[in-house]
Order: structure tokens, then C-alpha cells, then sequence
């Protein structure tokens, strides 16, 4: 290894003259980092993203290797394990040195045995020293990556490097940088009166001005002088590493020549060793040897402390003595060999032999020596100062650190002399008064107070961030934000330190006071509370609310200048303001704020302040952490617990987080951090980040009086948001939990309701005794009766079924608990943490990666929305009722369209199975059709879509979403395909039975087509001469037809038309109605129009008993009238649509094509219609007159006549003797004309099979366009290629587009018949306008693949008889077989019996050949006017597939739920309801019509009166209690409107007006703004359906 590879060199040096000069001691420094594998990293610095990051878990109780020395050190420092020091290594080399005993050859002397020497074996290598490895990290790690570890080794109450020689260039070094975020705090104790008088101080530690004590050793000394000053300041704990702390070696490298300081902070209490802070140095190594060190802190020290021998004096420690005894600084020899006590030898000179004194006794005169002079006056220390020692190098001098601070000390100097609590008045404006009133302003919406008041709302939020845009532009933000987007990464991060950093700094003067003051206070509060004195308790409660809200205001850093970014983000947003010259571009914001989260720092989630979730901003800063990771897959850890319960700390050690901890600077609301998962630990995991969710404590001081609310909402919010939720319980007594256990049951119990399932683990910090096993199994029995008691409070209070805490979530007691030792090993300030806190720390965070292992995690976008859809909900007053999960039902919708896909895959091969099977049928090749086989043919499609659901529910990014609903559609998508299959088996039974009926009708037909040939043939002989006379042929062919058909249908009884009005007539007197009543409902025609009339108070009458409540007629009608609300009008408007379509189905049910009519098939209609009639009508306190029963009637009669009449005009053309002959007289004259010509038998046949091919070939190219067409359809238009919501969508821009209110009329009452009509037209328009070519194309490909198989078997026909010889007989029947062979054409059999004559089969071949072309050209040509003549249609196929869904409507204002039939969940539901007034609603007694939506009208008090019970009002909060067409609605409470119909309504107003016989007035009075939006925003508005 070349020393090149291993040290960066600062400064120009001949590295050859480094390499060939290398000395011993950089040859052992070059050994040792290759010993921990640190050699790459002297140059390739380690950085603080090596180890925020999941990684596998530290080693606690195992040896480490060497290799893994240097990680482990660090891993455990982090978890701020003070033990990091003291690993124990596991030796991986023989090398090196295991310090066995060695064994001694026996003896017979003892005292030979005894006096034997044992050689040591000086070749082997000791174990690496621990402050070697802790100063080989050092200078391996980056500028950020020190400064993180000499902030833990500080919290880890250890000594700090302050003066470093470099393990190269050996210049002298001071990281004052690492020292910039360590803050201490101290109690100062002063004496006055003979009363003590106790001030704490908390600051930033580098401008702390204390004392310095300085200990140096000159020459070797046999008592450890780091040990001695450890009695000094803590006796308890090593704060200096000292030659008998475990691991010492006398092999250190990386030590001698480092100054370390540590700083004692008396607690305020009459056992402090000082009474004031004080810096301790100790310069490690022979002070005579370390020149430059040693002057440096002699100079900065107040006190001088030097462990000496006895000198002589030509010693060269005289030298440094005699200097030190002339300076004005005092001075403390301390003489190791020397039994003198301690005297002062001149003013401040002192000195103490130690030589038989105990370490305590020397410690103790000490103290009193120190403490005598710093009673004095003395010089004092302050680290910043050492920026100013020359002959030394500054790690802040750096250029990328100076730039940042350049940067950082512009925004400094704005705020400089200023009082910090009016810095974010003056300079972060938005986020302050503005913001609260925008808060307060927005939570005032819910509940919906009606549209009047929340314009007002709207006008007045709209006015305060106008307000906020206007301030926005402040000096501070636009410095900041110039920095951040000029500055490369690394100024960048040095240029948010220093603010940070800065900031600090600025408050903390400020902050000590306040806290102060502030405890001071709510002692007094508790006293009195204690006393029960109220008396004073109002008034001190108020003092203390005043310091509260100061504490607040002189809070400030980095996360308020976050805050206040996104406030400027949001205001702009929100009105879409242009960034103005000089101002920054705020649209950039979020892409900034993404950059900082994704390398690590902490975003604002929910401000702590106001109380508020800045969804906008939060979701662009979230949708650019997407664009730049992908969206990932993240762990969401929430944590809740008691304010300064320790949840942060715990959090920073867990995952060596930053988030804020110190005492006053608690996190306030919600911060997340992003944690990546290390490349090792990516294989355990199914996600790629873990988002560690901080709050600010529950039942803060600061909150006193809305602690409740606020608690609640923070608890429900992320516990909502969190994968596992993490409850931080300060102490043992289930008394001080219970408020907070009783918001956790809460907030769990809301997530049971709404189907999100978090787990959890309770913490219990600060644990006196976590070993006793027997007092923690209480402890957990008693949380569990405290959670179980909690969770039946809480299902009183949300209405919930729950006995235990058990039915509210899964958790088990003995695995879902964990016990925390106290962090501190006694009484802070100058106790280190527990090390079994941090043994916790390292098994809690195994416990919880182990059950985040078992989870997918959320994806970023799933995240988001899920923020979005539970601050929605908890801005309305009731959570689980208002939560709308809109990441779920994205899910869901998508689970839609691929069920669409699914279903139209076995319906498009059912179509094609039916096609064949029918042509089967028709051939007379099949003869029944048996469930099993249909099965069958089907098994494979269905086979291929079960593994496509199987993929698509097991690969899905969404399946953990998915699985909920997986077994109800693996149900439907099987039903689905039963009732395919019995669908097709019923239709083909009716093809068989059509056949059989026909049956006698067929062998007639084939007696009746050899007698036309035969006669034709014969008349045609006879008139041969006349061939050319078209005219005479014609008469004379008609005179004779007549009289042929009369001769074969003699002995035949025609099939009679049918008298459909008679047959009506007879029914409805059948059942009661008199005729006088049936001819005036027949008359006045009024039947036509029932399904569309808007008002049917003269149809109906009231019940005997409240008819007996009015006098008057008069009254009645009016009183009726009047309480015939819209509801009920649309009921029996939704009732008679209803009839009918039963009705029509079960009319088109009946073989009536394959039979014939029956009158019996009416009398079935009346009676199912009559007995609904009184079904319907025995619900409601009023009677149905028989007037509406017989217009009810007549108006199905009418609508299902067209379809009886058509159906059996098709069984008489089939069935009638007559009909048929007649059909065929066209055929034959052709066929007579031919013989007349003289034409051979060849060409009248060829002409006779072209004729009959005409048929089969045009029915079986529509069938196959049509069917290809729907396909085609249902995958490229974007109406039919969605869900149902897609359809939806499309039906409301074509509504808009046509701007017809008859149309919006139709749908609001007949959705299933607009949506019907929609697909009609949308059909239409592709297959004859828009893409008539690509309609035409598919139609010829079918065409030329019917004349292929034509072509084809014409051909193997042909050659078959030619090469066997064959005859007429065997050529029509080989042609027919052929053409049959594929089931796809029908072919009627034509008798030889008048053409045995044929003989030359390749001319009747070119003959048929001859008519094909012609044949081919019609065929082409019969898209516009053939396609609606037979079996298959495309728009009734789309129709079946795209209709076949719910069509249940909203009671209150009739929007469609947009969901598929037999949907899960079992509520119907919309994503946008519409104004109630648009259906006729209107308020009670007026005629005002109503123009609430009803998402607000089920947040707001009012009220409403069902239609079974209209004298009974309901509040909109419990519509589910008004019955179950109520309850099986989910109107969320959600307040969303959608602009389109706020549009319809402000354009159809007259027509709405005019239909429903009210007006949009008083309350109902229409907004202006709804006037005056356009169509486009009015259409536009309709994509938010499909988001």
C-alpha cells in the first residue's frame, strides 16, 4: 500500500520526499487505518449519510473485528452508548497479541519459580488503543460527520478534541466546527445574604464565556493525570480516557499532542463541586514535547495545572515552570513524588505534593484551590475566541465553510440587535397572524353553514392570502432562497448549518429567561391548584398563558423559515399569482424543500403553531420527492407521547435523526424524515425508505385550554398516517397515561372505522428498574386494564362495538410493550446517558424493522393522498363519518376497469361460442345445447382470466389495498361467467325450439322449392320464344303465381295478424278496470308522457285516515300538494321507470319470434304491474288512482307493442306458408327469366346459390363486424374503455356539449335510458362519421374472409366430385359441409332433383364464381343500412357490457352511484354529488328550492323529511336513521362541490325553475359566481370525477 493512497495532503508537498522520508510513526498510522479498514477513507471521507440509513443492527453483546471496529464505534456513539469506547475486539489475525498467560517450565526451587522472567513476545501487534479508533474516525470522517460525532461524544458527558495535530503535515488543528451544535445548560449558585440565589443558564456551548482549567504533564509520570481530572469533575464517569479505562494500551498513535476539553456544570444543588460552568483541558502526552499545544492553552487558560516530578534546575521542566511561576496566570503544581501539602507560594502560585494522598483527598484540596482563585478576579475562555490563535489552522476557514457562512451571516445581519420575538413578525409575516386567521377562517366552513356564508368564507380566505401574497416578498426569504438555489450541494449544507446554527444562538439568551420565568410560574399554578386556592389561580393561569405565547414567538429556526416558505407557496398557489421582478420564483419551492428532505433533513408535516396541515404545499413538495426518487415505497413510523417525554432523543439515537430535543425547542406539531434502507437490508424489506414521523408531546403546558382538540387531532392524524405507530409513555404510573391512552384508543378505534389497520408498541421511558421481570409483568397487566377501560370509553363516545383494547387493534401485551431504562446514569447536567437506554434503543429498533418486514410500507403517492383524506376528515366534526380514503378508491377504480377487462374478454368469446353454435343450430348439425359443454368452451378464457386476476392481485404495487376486495370479485367474476354461459344456453334453447316449431314448416319449404324450379322450368320452356319481351315474362309469370301458391298452400291455415289494442283492451278489463275508464285514458293520450311529467299530485289521492284530518277538497289537493315533496314525485318517476323496464325485460323474455304471440303474455304484464302498483302504494299515506294504473298500463303496452308486433312478423315470415312463398317470388321469376333465356341448369344454379349466399354471407359478416366493432369501441373510446366512473364523465360532457335540458332531464331521471341513448349515439358517430373508414376496412376484411371460405370451398367442392366422379347431389352437398365445416355461415340445402343434369362442375363453379363479385359489392356497401337488421348490434352489445352496473341513485339529490353491480363496499357512493334543487328539493313550506350539494348538507344542522314518514325531520348528520335507501348511501361530509353543476344550475335556472313549478330564491338563491362560469370549466371540472 503507497502512503499516496492514504493521506490527502492539505498543502503542496514533494510526495516522494514524503514517501522516502516516512517515518515510524506514519508507518504505524498507516497500519492502523488499514486495520480498520479506514485506509480509502482518509481521502474519501465517511459522511453522515453512511449511517442515516437502515443498516444491520450494531453488535451489543458480541466481539467485533478489527474491520468492523471503526462502523461499530460510530453505529454506537449515534445510539449514544458511552461503551462505543470499550468494544471488545475479537482478534481475526495470530498476529495479534491475545495476552494469555504463558506457561513456566516446573522447578524443584520455589523461589526459582518464583523469580523465572517469561519473555514477552515484543513481534506480536496489541489491539488497537480506543482513542486511536475514535481519533481515526475523526479524521476519516467529513466536516458534518465530526460535527454529528462530537455532539454525541458530548452528550456521552466525554471530552471533546480541541486542538488536533494533523496524522500527516503534523500541523495543528481546531474543529471549532464540530463543537457549533453542542448547547449545554447549567445552574449558576451565587451567594448573598446568607441566601443562595440559583440562575440557569442554557447556550450554545461555543459562545459560553467560562473559566478554563488547564492540565499539562511534563516528562513521564507514574499517576494518570486524566484520571485525576475525571475525580475532579465526575467521579462516576471516565470524561477523559485514562490509561486504566478498559482497553488501554501502551500502544496509542493518534493521541499524544491532542488537546481535549469537557465542560463541569453544576446542577444548581449544595453538592456541586464549582458553582459555575467550567471548561477542563488536558493536552494528552508530554507537555515538554508538545510545544505549540502547550503555549496555546497556557494562554487561553485561566488556571494552569502541571503534573511534575521533583525537578532539578537543569531540568528542562524547570524551564516551563520558572515561565509559568513569572506569568500573571495562577498556577497549580502538582508534584507526583513529593508529600508537601498544598500551599500558595506567591499569590495565585500553588503547589501540592500528591505522594501517599488518596486521589479523593487531592481532588477535594483541589477544588478548594480552583474554586479560591476563580472567586477572583481571572481571564476567561470562549471556544470562538480560538478562530483567533495564529500559528494554528481552523477547520471553519475552509472555503466551501466560509462561503456558506457568508451566505448565512447576510440573513444573520438582518436580524441583529432586533428582539426575537418581533423577528417573525417583521420578516416571516405569512406564517403569523395571517395564517391563524386563515386557520381559524378555513375551520369555520365545518360545519356548512349554507352557500351565502361560505362565499363569505371563501372571499375572506381568499382575501388573507392576497394579504399573505403582498407580504411575502421579505429581505430574509428572498436571501435564503437565493442561497439555497445558487449554492452547490456541499456550501449548501454548510449555509443551512450556520442558520441554523446562528439562530440558535440568537434565541437562546431569550429562551433561558423565558424558561425560567415560565417554570417559575406554573409552580406557583400548582401549588395554588394543590391548595385548591382559587382565589389567585385565574389570573396566574392567565400570566402564564402570556409567557406561553412569549416562548412561543421567541422560538425561531430553520423549520419557521421552511414554515414560511410554504405559506408563500400556498398563498401563490392558491391564486396563481406570477412571481413579480425582484421577487423569487416560488413555483421552485418545493423542488428545494425536496433536495433537503431527500438528503436527510426533517419537513414540517402539521404546524405545531396554528394547528394546521399545509396540504398544497405538502403534496408539491411530496410530488417532487416523487419525481426525483421514483415513488418509492416508504415505512411510515408515526410516534406519539407526553411533550419532552424523550420521544425525539429516542428517535436521534434510534436513527441518528436530527430532530430538535433541547428543553424549550421541543418539536412542535409534525416533522417526517426520510431514512434510507442500506443495499444489505433492501433484501429483508419490501420498501425502500423508512418516514419517521415526530410530534410535538401531547398534553403540552403551552396548549393549556384547547389541549384536548389539539391532542386529538395530532393523535388521530398520525396514527392515521403511520405503517406502525409508536406510543412514548414517560414513566410507570397508568394514572399520569390515562389521558393520553384514552386519544391513542381513540385515534386506533377511528382507524378500525375506517379500515385502516396500524400497528403499535408502547414505549415506557425513564423505567427505574427494567430487570425486575415480576414489576414489568405488572406493569403490563395494569397498561392492559388501562387500554381495555379506554377502549370502552371510546366506543361509547365513537359508537363502536369494543369490550377490550384487543377488538380495537391487534396487540399483544407481552410482545407490544418495552420497558426503557432512564436515560441518564444519574443527576444531569453531568450525567452520561444510560447505557441501557441505548440497549433498548437497539431492540426496540429491532422489534420494529422486524415487524415492518411483514408490511409493504405505502408508496409516496399513497402517502400523500393519505395526508390529504385524513385532514379533511378531521376538519369535520365527525372523523370516521367525513374520512374519505382516496388513495383506496383510486385502487378500487383502477380494480374497475380491469374487471371491465375481464368481464368483456369472456363476453366477447361468449359472443363468438354463441355465433357458432347458432350457425350450428341453423345447419342442422347441432340439435341441443348442454350447460356443460358451454362450460367448457369457455373454460379456457376463464382459465386465462383467473390467472390474470391472480397476477394482478398478487403483483400489484397495491395488493396489501387490493386483498380487502379480492375474494368478492373472484365471486363476481365466477358469476359472471355462469350467467354468460346460462344466457347463451337460454338464447340457443330458443333457436332449438324456434327450429323445431319450424320444423314441418322446413320440409315444406324444400317440397315448395322443387315445385317452383319444376313449374318455373316448364312456363319457361313454354314462353322460350318470348325470352326478350321483359314486360310479357312479368305478366305472364304473374298470372300463373297465384295460382301456384294457392295449389301449395291450399291444405295450409295462415297465420293471422295479431290485435294488439283488442288483446289490450281485454286485459285491462280482465282485471278490473271499466271501459269507460280505459277509453278515456286512451283518449286523452296522457299515458304517452308518464315517464316524463313532473308533477303526479292529480294521480293520486290521500289515505282515508288523513283524509278525514282536511274538510275541503279544496284543502286536500292543496294540502297534498304541498306535501307531495320531489322526493316523493322522483320516487314514482324512479317507480314507473322502474315498471317499465321490468316489464320490457320480461316481455323480451318470451319466444314470441320463435312461437308466436300469446294474449297471455299481457295479461302477465298487468298483473305484475298492478300488484307493484299496490306494493308501492301500501308504503305511503297516499293511494295510487286507478287512472295511474291504467296510463301505467298503456304506457308499457305501447312501449313493449313495437317489439311484439316486430317479434312475430318474424315468426310469421318463418312460419307462414303464404308469407314465405310471397318473400320468394322475386327468386323465382330471376330463376324462370334464366330458363326462359335458354341458360343451362349450371347457370340457374349458380344464380340460385349466389342468391342464397347473399343471405348468409351479409347476416354472418354484420354479426362478425358488429361484434369486431364493440370490440374495437370498448378498447380505443375513452367513454367506453374506462369504469363505470369514466362513462359517467362522458354522458355529462355530452349533455353539456348539446346543451339540451330535455337530455339532463331524462338522465337526472332516466340515467340508465340517457346512458343508453349515449352509447346509441356514440356508436353511431364512430361507425357512420367519425371512423366510418376504419368501420368500412373491418367490414370488408370480413367480407373478403367470407369470400375466401367461399372462394375455397367452391374450389374443394369442384375437384372432390371431379376426381370421384361424383353428381349434382354430391357437389351441393360437399359445397354445403364446407361452407357449414367452421360454423360461420348458415347454408340452407338446395334438392338436386331439377338439376341432375349438370355434369361440367368446373363451369357452375366459374358461374357462382361469375355472381360473387356483385355479391362482394353489396356486401361492402351494407354498413349504414344492414348492420340494425340482425342478430348482433354494437351498441347493444357495449350497451350489456357497459350497463350491466349499479344504478341506484342518491336519495337526496339523484346522482347515480358509480359503482359495478354487487360492488364492494356494500354502500353506494359518488364522488360528486349534485344540489339537492336540481331534483326539486326546495324548504318546507316554501317554494324556495334548495341549491345545497349534499356532502355539505350532511356536515350542516339541518334537516330534512323523508318520504315514508314526512311529518318526521331527520338531521342530514344521522340521514341513515331515515331508513335503508338512507343508510345504504356513504355521503361523505367532505364539503366538495363540483363546478359543472353549479354551472348547470346557474344555465338551466328557468328551465329548472319552469319543470319543477318552483324558484331559486330566499335560501335558495343562486350564487353569482355560479353564472358565471363557462361550459369549458364546467366540463373541465368533471376530470376531478376520474382522479
Amino acid at each position: 500500500m503507497k502512503w499516496l493512497s492514504v493521506f490527502y495532503l492539505r498543502q503542496p508537498v514533494d510526495i516522494s520526499q514524503k514517501i522516502n522520508g516516512k517515518d515510524e510513526h506514519q508507518t504505524e498510522i498507516e497500519a492502523l487505518l488499514s486495520r480498520l479498514h479506514l485506509q480509502d477513507k482518509y481521502k474519501q471521507k465517511l459522511t453522515p449519510a453512511d449511517f442515516l440509513k437502515i443498516s444491520p443492527p450494531v453488535k451489543q453483546q458480541h466481539d467485533t473485528t478489527e474491520k468492523d471496529l471503526a462502523h461499530t464505534f460510530l453505529q454506537r456513539l449515534m445510539m449514544l452508548d458511552y461503551r462505543a469506547r470499550y468494544i471488545p475486539v475479537k482478534q481475526d489475525s495470530p498476529e495479534v497479541s491475545h495476552s494469555k498467560p504463558q506457561k513456566i517450565e516446573p522447578e524443584d526451587d520455589d523461589f526459582a519459580l518464583f523469580s523465572a522472567s517469561v519473555d514477552s513476545d515484543q513481534s506480536k501487534k496489541s489491539h488497537v488503543h480506543p482513542m486511536d479508533v475514535q481519533m481515526a474516525v475523526f479524521h476519516c470522517s467529513d466536516s458534518f460527520l465530526k460535527q454529528n460525532m462530537i455532539t454525541k461524544l458530548s452528550q456521552s458527558q466525554y471530552a471533546l478534541p480541541l486542538l488536533v495535530p494533523d496524522p500527516v503535515t503534523m500541523d495543528i488543528e481546531c474543529p471549532l466546527w464540530t463543537f457549533r451544535q453542542i448547547m449545554k445548560s447549567w445552574k449558576i449558585t451565587q451567594t448573598k445574604d446568607d441566601s443562595n440565589t440559583v440562575t440557569m443558564k442554557s447556550m450554545p456551548i461555543y459562545k459560553a464565556e467560562t473559566s478554563m482549567v488547564s492540565f499539562f504533564r511534563l516528562g513521564s509520570l507514574s499517576l494518570s493525570k486524566s484520571q485525576l481530572m475525571n475525580t475532579l469533575i465526575n467521579d462516576r464517569h471516565s470524561t477523559f480516557f485514562h490509561r486504566n479505562c478498559p482497553g488501554s494500551t501502551k500502544s496509542r498513535h493518534l493521541m499524544d499532542g491532542v488537546a481535549e476539553i469537557a465542560w463541569y456544570c453544576p446542577a444548581g444543588k449544595p453538592n456541586d463541586a464549582f458553582t459555575d460552568c467550567i471548561a477542563f483541558c488536558n493536552l494528552h502526552g508530554d507537555a515538554l514535547e508538545i510545544k505549540t499545544q502547550r503555549e496555546i492553552l497556557m494562554e487561553k487558560s485561566s488556571v494552569n495545572v502541571v503534573l511534575v516530578p521533583t525537578l532539578d534546575r537543569g531540568d528542562k521542566s524547570w524551564t516551563v515552570i520558572s515561565a509559568l511561576l513569572k506569568s500573571p496566570k495562577p498556577l497549580i503544581c502538582l508534584i507526583v513524588d513529593n508529600v508537601c501539602g498544598a500551599a500558595e507560594m506567591t499569590e495565585g502560585k500553588y503547589k501540592m505534593g500528591l505522594e501517599g494522598k488518596s486521589q479523593s483527598d487531592v481532588c477535594e484540596e483541589l477544588k478548594g484551590i480552583i474554586g479560591k482563585i476563580l472567586s477572583g478576579p481571572h481571564t476567561s475562555f470562549q471556544l470562538e475566541t480560538m478562530a483567533e490563535v495564529s500559528g494554528i489552522r481552523v477547520d471553519e476557514d475552509d472555503a466551501v465553510c466560509q462561503k456558506g457562512k457568508t451566505a448565512a451571516m447576510e440573513i444573520a445581519n438582518l436580524l441583529k440587535l432586533m428582539d426575537v420575538s418581533k423577528i417573525k413578525d417583521k420578516y416571516l409575516p405569512c406564517q403569523g397572524q395571517l395564517w391563524h386567521d386563515w386557520c381559524k377562517k378555513n375551520k369555520e366552513q365545518y360545519p356548512f353553514k349554507g352557500h351565502i356564508e361560505k362565499e363569505k368564507c371563501e372571499k375572506q380566505l381568499k382575501k388573507i392570502r392576497q394579504e399573505q401574497c403582498s407580504a411575502s416578498c421579505s429581505e430574509l426569504i428572498k436571501l435564503f432562497i437565493e442561497s439555497l438555489s445558487s449554492l452547490p450541494s456541499e456550501e449548501k449544507e454548510y449555509f443551512l448549518k450556520w442558520i441554523q446554527i446562528l439562530l440558535d444562538a440568537l434565541s437562546t439568551d431569550d429562551l433561558s429567561k423565558i424558561l425560567q420565568e415560565y417554570d417559575e410560574k406554573w409552580s406557583e399554578v400548582l401549588t395554588l391548584k394543590k391548595n385548591h386556592d382559587k382565589s389567585d389561580l385565574i389570573s396566574k393561569q392567565t400570566e402564564l398563558e402570556k409567557i406561553s405565547k412569549k416562548l412561543q414567538s421567541a422560538t425561531f429556526g430553520l423549520e419557521h423559515i421552511f414554515r414560511e416558505i410554504g405559506q408563500i407557496y400556498e398563498a401563490h398557489k392558491s391564486l396563481q399569482k406570477q412571481s413579480k421582478m425582484g421577487e423569487t420564483d416560488w413555483s421552485k419551492y418545493p423542488e428545494l424543500a425536496a433536495e433537503l428532505m431527500i438528503s436527510g433533513h426533517p419537513m414540517e408535516l402539521m404546524d405545531g403553531d396554528a394547528g394546521h396541515v399545509t396540504l398544497t404545499w405538502i403534496s408539491s413538495l411530496l410530488d417532487e420527492v416523487k419525481k426525483k426518487l421514483g415513488d418509492k415505497r416508504v415505512f411510515v413510523l408515526s410516534v406519539l407521547g407526553v411533550q419532552s417525554s424523550g420521544k425525539s432523543t429516542m428517535l436521534n439515537a434510534m436513527f441518528g435523526l436530527q430532530f430538535a430535543v433541547s428543553a424549550g425547542r421541543c418539536t412542535k406539531g409534525a416533522f417526517m424524515q426520510l431514512v434510507k434502507v442500506s443495499e444489505e437490508k433492501k433484501k429483508d424489506f419490501k420498501f425502500d425508505y423508512v418516514l419517521v414521523v415526530d410530534t410535538e408531546g401531547l398534553r403540552a403546558l403551552e396548549l393549556a385550554g384547547n389541549d384536548t382538540l389539539h391532542d386529538n387531532e395530532l393523535a388521530t392524524f398520525v396514527v392515521g398516517l403511520g405503517n406502525m405507530t409508536l406510543i412514548n409513555i414517560f414513566g410507570e404510573n397508568p394514572a399520569d397515561m390515562q389521558d393520553v391512552l384514552q386519544i391513542v384508543v381513540q385515534a386506533f378505534m377511528r382507524m378500525k372505522k375506517v379500515q385502516l389497520s396500524p400497528s403499535c408498541v408502547f414505549v415506557h421511558q425513564n423505567v427505574t428498574d427494567i430487570t425486575a421481570a415480576e414489576k414489568n409483568m405488572d406493569g403490563k397487566r395494569r397498561l392492559q386494564e388501562k387500554l381495555d377501560q379506554m377502549a370502552k370509553l371510546a366506543a361509547k363516545e365513537e359508537v363502536c362495538d369494543a369490550e377490550c383494547f384487543s377488538d380495537v387493534i391487534s396487540f399483544d401485551v407481552q410482545k407490544d410493550v418495552k420497558y426503557f431504562a432512564q436515560l441518564w446514569e444519574g443527576s444531569p447536567p453531568m450525567a452520561p446517558p444510560n447505557p441501557g437506554y441505548s440497549e433498548s434503543v437497539q431492540d426496540l429498533k429491532n422489534i420494529i424493522l422486524s415487524k415492518a418486514s411483514q408490511s409493504a410500507g405505502t408508496t409516496l403517492s399513497q402517502f400523500k393522498s393519505k395526508i390529504k383524506d385524513l385532514w379533511d376528515a378531521l376538519l369535520n366534526e365527525n372523523f370516521v363519518f367525513s374520512f374519505k380514503n382516496t388513495h383506496e378508491i383510486a385502487v378500487y377504480r383502477k380494480l374497475e376497469v380491469q374487471y371491465g377487462n375481464w368481464t368483456w374478454a369472456l363476453r366477447s368469446k361468449m359472443l363468438t361460442i354463441e355465433h357458432q353454435l347458432h350457425n350450428r343450430i341453423k345447419n342442422k348439425k347441432q340439435e341441443n345445447v348442454e350447460l356443460h359443454y358451454l362450460f367448457e368452451a369457455i373454460s379456457e378464457t376463464y382459465e386465462e382470466i383467473k390467472k390474470e386476476m391472480k397476477k394482478f392481485f398478487d403483483d400489484e404495487n397495491d395488493k396489501d389495498t387490493l386483498v380487502q376486495w379480492r375474494g368478492r370479485f373472484e365471486s363476481k367474476i365466477e358469476n359472471f361467467n355462469d350467467d354468460q354461459v346460462r344466457g347463451v344456453k337460454r338464447k340457443l334453447d330458443e333457436v332449438i325450439q324456434q327450429k323445431k316449431t319450424c320444423k314441418k314448416m322446413d320440409d315444406k319449404k324444400t317440397e315448395f322449392e322443387n315445385k317452383l324450379l319444376q313449374k318455373s322450368k316448364e312456363l319457361a320452356q313454354q314462353l322460350k320464344d318470348k325470352a326478350k319481351d321483359e314486360r310479357e315474362l312479368k305478366k305472364q309469370f304473374n298470372r300463373v303465381w297465384s295460382g301456384w301458391v294457392t295449389e301449395l298452400t291450399g291444405d295450409i291455415k295462415p297465420i293471422e295478424d295479431i290485435n294488439l289494442e283488442k288483446d289490450e283492451f281485454s286485459v285491462l278489463q280482465g282485471i278490473g278496470i271499466e271501459p269507460v275508464t280505459i277509453n278515456d285514458c286512451k283518449t286523452s293520450g296522457k299515458y304517452k308522457n308518464i315517464s316524463s311529467i313532473r308533477d303526479y299530485h292529480h294521480y293520486v289521492t290521500l289515505k282515508k285516515k288523513q283524509n278525514m284530518m282536511i274538510q275541503a277538497a279544496t284543502t286536500v289537493i292543496k294540502y297534498f300538494r304541498d306535501s307531495l315533496s320531489p322526493e316523493e314525485q322522483q320516487l314514482i318517476s324512479s317507480f314507473i321507470a322502474e315498471v317499465e323496464q321490468e316489464s320490457l325485460c320480461n316481455i323480451e323474455s318470451k319466444p314470441v319470434a320463435a312461437t308466436g304471440y300469446n294474449p297471455t303474455y299481457l295479461q302477465e304484464i298487468a298483473n305484475n304491474v298492478k300488484e307493484k302498483v299496490t306494493d308501492f302504494e301500501s308504503k305511503k299515506k297516499y293511494v295510487l288512482k286507478k287512472e295511474f294504473t291504467v296510463d301505467l298500463l298503456l304506457y308499457v303496452f305501447d312501449k313493449a307493442g313495437s317489439w311484439i308486433s316486430e317479434s312475430h312478423e318474424i315468426f310469421k315470415k318463418s312460419n307462414d306458408a303464404l308469407t314465405y312463398l310471397e318473400s320468394k317470388k322475386e327468386e323465382y321469376y330471376n330463376i324462370f327469366r334464366s330458363f326462359c333465356k335458354g341458360n343451362s341448369s349450371a347457370v340457374v344454379l349458380g344464380e340460385l346459390i349466389c342468391e342464397k349466399l347473399k343471405v348468409s354471407t351479409v347476416e354472418a359478416v354484420c354479426n362478425k363486424t358488429a361484434h369486431d366493432l364493440a370490440g374495437v369501441m370498448r378498447c380505443s373510446l375513452p367513454a367506453f374503455n374506462g369504469n363505470r366512473l369514466d362513462l359517467e364523465k362522458h354522458v355529462l360532457t355530452s349533455l353539456a356539449e348539446n346543451g339540451k335540458f330535455n337530455g339532463y332531464i331524462n338522465y337526472i331521471r332516466h340515467p340508465r335510458s340517457q346512458v343508453e341513448s349515449f352509447i346509441k349515439e356514440e356508436v353511431e358517430k364512430y361507425i357512420y362519421t367519425d371512423n366510418k373508414a376504419k368501420a368500412q376496412n373491418k367490414l370488408k376484411k370480413n367480407v373478403e374472409d367470407i369470400n375466401k371460405l367461399v372462394s375455397q370451398a367452391l374450389f374443394d367442392a369442384t375437384e372432390k366430385v371431379k376426381s370421384q366422379r361424383g353428381n349434382t347431389d354430391m357437389w351441393l352437398k360437399e359445397f354445403s359441409n364446407l361452407l357449414q365445416e367452421n360454423d360461420k355461415l348458415t347454408f340452407d340445402t338446395i334438392s338436386s332433383e331439377n338439376f341432375s343434369d349438370i355434369n361440367k362442375f368446373d363451369f357452375l363453379k366459374e358461374e357462382i364464381e361469375k355472381g360473387l363479385p356483385s355479391l362482394i359489392k353489396e356486401m361492402s356497401s351494407l354498413l349504414s343500412h344492414k348492420m340494425k337488421e340482425f342478430r348482433l348490434k354494437p351498441d347493444q352489445i357495449l350497451i350489456d357490457q357497459l350497463c350491466d352496473c349499479c344504478w341506484v341513485t342518491c336519495p337526496f339529490c339523484a346522482a347515480v352511484c358509480t359503482n359495478t353491480k354487487n360492488h364492494s363496499p356494500v354502500e353506494h357512493s359518488v364522488p360528486f354529488h349534485r344540489p339537492d334543487g336540481i331534483r326539486g328539493m326546495h324548504f318546507r313550506k316554501t317554494g324556495d328550492m334548495s341549491i345545497d350539494f349534499c356532502t355539505s348538507n350532511v356536515a350542516s344542522d339541518y334537516r330534512f323529511y323523508p318520504s315514508h314518514d314526512p311529518d318526521k325531520p331527520i338531521p342530514f348528520k344521522h340521514y341513515r336513521t331515515a331508513g335503508p335507501k338512507y343508510a345504504n348511501w356513504r355521503i361523505t361530509p367532505d364539503g366538495s362541490e363540483q363546478t359543472y353543476w353549479k354551472w348547470f344550475v346557474g344555465k338551466f335556472q328557468q328551465d329548472l325553475e319552469h319543470h319543477h313549478g318552483l324558484k331559486f330564491q330566499g335560501k335558495g338563491t343562486i350564487p353569482p359566481k355560479w353564472k358565471n362560469y363557462s361550459k369549458e370549466e364546467a366540463i373541465k371540472s368533471l376530470d376531478e370525477m376520474c382522479q
